[in-house]
């Protein structure tokens, strides 16, 4: 007699991970609960909202509920490896980091996944809001976006590999939000009410500049374009590409971050259509489509998270790198950010963002 099916749900003690679970264990086979300690038992930091100690005791009542196996695996020192450093190293190098990324790929489908494999299980389950489907004739799986587009979490996935995407499960990808919230209730899963965590996961109600050692950091000026200092500054990781609020210039203008040069510890300041830029250059290109796009192939690009996109030609660049021309100007693309490239609902691929290429002009049509 054929053993059931084992499968891995990770468990952040939220209710999309939970309601995840729930529908997988409805599915049936054999469902083992995994969480991810993160941050704030060894630290101490308490008011961590990613996988704190309140989080895990949650996921441990869904799994109760559920009645799977639940256990919580150390991974802080990967966590702080992988996700932390390249934080803080990004801020301190003028760049506008996104920790959900390399916690997707090196922690929930690198190490968990890992972890998992090691249990038995060939799958992981999670709580995201994306779908993967499977090409038999194309021997590849394709990450397409969530049907609630205001949940959609495929741009934090763009860096997963093909053998990722082959162990990934997304149950709440044909799901809205109100409909995982019922669900949950018709689960009668204990957090069934429990609120979103809208913020930076592991800095909980606080700054994120608060979580960045910034006695280290160097002050430097607050210059224009043309090279006038305006001001000063205590240290760059304090500021991100288009930041209005916050920059210590005094007068009436409306001043916005256009650019941060860490070489030379300087913020530069503009107006509001000076933000504007015409192209993006990335590298480190991650490619879930057949082949990297031809030149010239137009494409939906999407340049941060909360983004609706925009539409431009791509165009190889050398190595693992590319750009895209946008059909119009387009504000405040931050080095750092990842620029998610979309076909449809398709996901082609993605790379991260070095630089904004060519400023729009004032008046030009607005991104």
């Amino acid at each position: 007699m054929r053993a059931p099916e084992r499968t891995v749900v990770a468990m952040s003690g939220g209710v999309d991970s939970s309601v995840s679970a729930a529908l997988e264990t409805r599915r049936g086979g054999e469902v083992v609960g995994l969480s991810m300690q993160l941050i704030g038992v060894r630290a101490g930091q308490a008011e961590s909202r990613c996988c704190a100690p309140d989080d895990l005791r949650d996921a441990r009542r869904v799994a109760e509920t559920l009645r799977i196996p639940h256990f919580v695996l150390d991974f802080e020192d990967e966590f702080r490896r992988h996700v932390l450093s390249y934080f803080e190293t990004e801020y301190r190098r003028g760049r506008t980091p996104i920790p959900c990324v390399p916690c997707n790929s090196t922690l929930k489908f690198g190490r968990l996944l890992e972890r998992a494999r090691g249990l038995g299980a060939a799958r992981v389950v999670t709580g995201h809001y994306a779908r993967v489907d499977h090409l038999p004739d194309q021997g590849r799986y394709r990450l397409r976006t969530g049907v609630d587009a205001e949940r959609d979490q495929s741009y934090f996935l763009f860096d997963l590999t093909q053998e990722q995407l082959a162990a990934a499960v997304f149950p709440l990808g044909g799901l809205r939000k109100a409909e995982v919230r019922e669900l949950a209730r018709t689960f009668d899963l204990p957090v069934a009410e429990k609120p979103e965590s809208r913020d930076l996961c592991f800095i909980g109600s606080g700054d994120y500049r608060d979580s960045l050692a910034r006695s280290s950091e160097e002050a430097g000026e607050i210059v224009d374009r043309e090279g006038l200092v305006l001001g000063r500054h205590d240290g760059i990781s304090g500021f991100t590409v288009g930041q209005r609020r916050g920059l210590g210039v005094a007068g009436g203008r409306r001043l916005y971050v256009l650019a941060l040069d860490a070489a030379r510890r300087r913020v530069v300041v503009g107006e509001e259509e000076e933000q504007y830029a015409s192209a993006v250059e990335a590298s480190r290109a991650n490619w879930i489509s057949p082949a990297p796009p031809a030149r010239g192939r137009r494409a939906l690009a999407r340049v941060r998270y909360r983004h609706a996109g925009a539409y431009g030609w791509v165009s190889p660049l050398a190595e693992d790198g590319f750009r895209v021309d946008f059909e119009a100007p387009l504000r405040a693309p931050a080095p750092g950010q990842a620029v998610v490239l979309y076909d449809g609902d398709e996901v082609i691929g993605g790379g991260w963002i070095d630089r904004a290429v060519g400023a729009a002009a004032p008046g030009a049509s607005r991104n």
